[in-house]
């Protein structure tokens, strides 16, 4: 019996998305149909997210509320605060956040997808 091998993920379908794609030859990604490239250029982070969550780029009015409920949302809990205060002051930077998002999820824990789509 012969074990077909590959290397990397070159031809391997790693699962099915309306959200992403990538071209056949691998060269581009694709978000919701937009180029990727031209996104990072010409559009910004939160308009993208918007993208991502609603399916459209957003009008200049729904990024201006998106960007205000976004800002809204950015409140640290004071239990989380706590946690981070007593972290070193030379922690590398991806371990407190991973430190933060772990905290944050014994402190507010979801309790359900529409949860997730009311933040979002």
């Amino acid at each position: 019996m012969t074990v077909e091998s590959h290397k990397g993920l070159a031809g391997i379908s790693a699962g099915k998305t309306a959200i992403s794609s990538v071209e056949a030859s691998g060269d581009g990604l694709f978000y919701r149909g937009y180029n990727i490239q031209d996104l990072a250029t010409h559009t910004r982070f939160e308009a993208v997210a918007y993208l991502l969550i609603y399916g459209e780029l957003p009008t200049a009015a729904q990024l201006s509320r998106y960007c205000e409920k976004l800002q809204s949302l950015r409140a640290l809990p004071d239990e989380l605060k706590t946690v981070l205060e007593q972290l070193p002051a030379g922690a590398h930077p991806m371990d407190v956040l991973r430190t933060a998002c772990s905290a944050l999820g014994c402190i507010e824990a979801e309790n359900s997808t529409q949860q997730q789509a009311d933040i979002a």
